[in-house]
């Protein structure tokens, strides 16, 4: 697992790889000259102690100086180039994990949250951000340090050298006894984040539904909970970074007081010159740093470990509806908007009963079929699986006598423009909303297909007119206007065929009836589904449907089904009795 995570960060950088390599080529060259001005001083020291010479003074001084300063801007220049390719690679990945969310069907965002998916594409693709600049200089940092600094103290005192690092083993043991714990804490830090996040996205979409039900004080609770757990995580991982990090440095440190105490009982003995042990001072304190930097790598390490693991997740989801190999294009000029179903059977994963079951139809181009029956009867399942919302098995859709599922998806669904129930509205302007399917369409289009959809007149009322901002999801249109709307939306793109997912149904009958009208007649007749429980627009359809237990139980037209009897005829007496009590 940990190698796979290694080559997943591999492949992370490997567009950056020229970046990473001159930074850390930067950082041996820090570390090379690290060990050189020790080494100098050292020579300049034992050199003056023989004979003192004030020009030397200056000219070690100088040249340690402009060493120092160089040394400086090798090492801002790696600091910029590996965070600049962690920058870089989180850009890479938050565009990724966009595109990919993309290609994803929508059934997958029932299961995953929009607030634990926002979590992991800004907080998770933050923390690998880290790793791959922090924690790539340190790692770099400590090897370098190490390679360089270690055979130079050997150089100088064998003795001093192994005595000095013989607390390093303690420090190794240390870091693996609380590596597993740093992981498990840190994922429950993420995990808390992501539910969290979760609340609030849900809040802020459903703020008008809690304050009608005044639900404020429950909704404060559960934050404070959620806020609570997530504090508690931080404070546990908090206290085991506080008591991992100064135990490294105070045992890295260690090595320079064996060294004073070691080092003078040399000098006096003379088997160590003063340089020499001025040197081996510098070296170990060199040391100290990296060595403590070693917790922070480690909590890098672990925090981009989880990230990696929660961004694979999702970028290994497949999608489950997607172009086949020899997918058949059909563009849009050639369809004629005929639909055919044989034998259409789906059901949802898990459920215990097919949510369509066997059906059988054909709906001609340029008809206006009609979808109605009881809530739960399979009617938006149906309106979801023409456009292949849903994957649908082959061999049981049919457009113009292609296979819905062998049709490229582009144009199959530039083929069907879809209205759903729930009428999704941008936070821009109307204009922007209703050319959303076709952006670069000039005014008189927008308002052609605001006319066919009977709102166009309340559009002249608004402060701005087509500029009007209507807020997130249009908060600011009422449920009529929102519904017609996104039906002009749906009518600008002038495709084929037309499914209304009940997405009329906060629009009276008389001006649902209206627009059923607008579309069944003229030279640009579509093919139009229209789902809906009102009854008296349905009943101008020149076909009706009538659905129950995912099963068609009727078809005909308004008169025939009346004259049927059966669960239309009921539909419509209800209906009837619904028109006279609300009169």
């Amino acid at each position: 697992m940990a190698h796979s995570r290694l080559h997943t960060l591999a492949a992370y950088m490997r567009p950056h790889w020229k970046n990473a390599a001159v930074g850390i080529f930067a950082l041996f060259v820090v570390n090379a000259l690290g060990v050189y001005i020790p080494l100098l001083l050292r020579n300049g020291l034992d050199e003056l102690q023989q004979t003192f010479s004030f020009d030397r003074v200056v000219y070690y001084a100088a040249l340690i100086l402009i060493l120092a300063a160089l040394m400086w801007l090798v090492r801002m220049t790696s600091r910029v180039l590996l965070f600049g390719m962690g920058r870089q690679v989180e850009f890479d990945l938050k565009q990724r994990i966009f595109k990919h969310l993309l290609t994803l069907e929508p059934a997958y965002f029932t299961v995953n949250t929009p607030g634990d998916l926002i979590s992991r594409a800004t907080s998770d693709v933050d923390n690998i951000r880290r790793l791959l600049g922090f924690a790539v200089l340190s790692l770099a940092n400590m090897v370098f340090a190490y390679g360089l600094t270690l055979p130079a103290m050997l150089g100088i005192s064998v003795k001093l050298t192994l005595a000095s690092l013989a607390i390093y083993p303690c420090i190794l043991i240390l870091v693996q006894l609380f590596s597993h714990r740093l992981r498990a804490q840190q994922l429950a830090v993420q995990q808390q984040t992501a539910d969290l996040s979760d609340l609030i996205q849900e809040d802020m979409s459903g703020m008008a539904l809690i304050k009608i039900y005044a639900q404020e004080e429950n909704e404060r609770r559960a934050f404070r909970a959620l806020n609570q757990q997530l504090l508690s995580a931080n404070l546990r991982l908090s206290r085991t970074q506080n008591t991992l990090f100064p135990l490294l440095r105070g045992l890295a440190s260690i090595s320079q007081l064996v060294i004073l105490i070691l080092g003078v009982g040399s000098i006096a003995n003379n088997t160590l010159s003063v340089g020499d042990f001025v040197a081996l001072l510098l070296f170990a304190e060199r040391l100290v740093f990296p060595t403590a930097l070693l917790g922070f790598t480690i909590t890098a390490y672990q925090r981009g470990e989880v990230s990696i693991d929660r961004l694979e997740t999702i970028l290994s989801t497949q999608a489950k509806i997607q172009d086949p190999a020899d997918a058949i294009a059909l563009p849009q000029t050639e369809v004629r908007g005929e639909l055919q179903a044989k034998n259409l059977t789906y059901t949802y994963p898990d459920a215990k009963t097919s949510a369509l079951h066997k059906l059988n139809f054909t709906i001609h181009p340029g008809e206006t079929v009609a979808v109605v029956g009881p809530i739960g009867s399979g009617k938006s399942t149906l309106a979801n699986a023409l456009p292949r919302l849903l994957d649908i098995a082959p061999g049981q859709l049919y457009l113009d006598g292609y296979d819905i599922t062998q049709i490229r998806l582009m144009d199959l669904r530039a083929a069907i423009a879809y209205v759903p129930q729930e009428s999704f509205l941008f936070s821009t302007t109307v204009k922007n909303n209703i050319r959303y399917g076709d952006p670069v369409s000039e005014q008189p289009e927008i308002e052609d297909a605001a006319k066919q959809a009977q709102i166009h007149p309340e559009i002249l009322n608004f402060p701005q007119q087509y500029k009007t901002i209507v807020g997130e999801r249009g908060i600011t249109l009422s449920g009529g206007q929102r519904q017609r709307t996104a039906l002009a939306r749906a009518l600008l793109v002038d495709a084929p065929v037309l499914i209304l997912d009940d997405a009329l149904s906060s629009v009276d009958n008389q001006t649902a009836t209206a627009i059923l009208k607008n579309l069944s007649e003229g030279t640009r007749r579509k093919t139009v589904l229209f789902i809906s429980h009102q009854m008296s627009a349905a009943a101008a359809a020149d076909r009706i449907f009538v659905m129950e237990k995912g099963e068609i139980v009727q078809a005909g037209t308004h008169e025939g089904l009346l004259a049927q009897g059966g669960l239309y005829r009921s539909l419509w007496e209800q209906h009837a009795m619904e028109q006279v009590s609300a009169s």
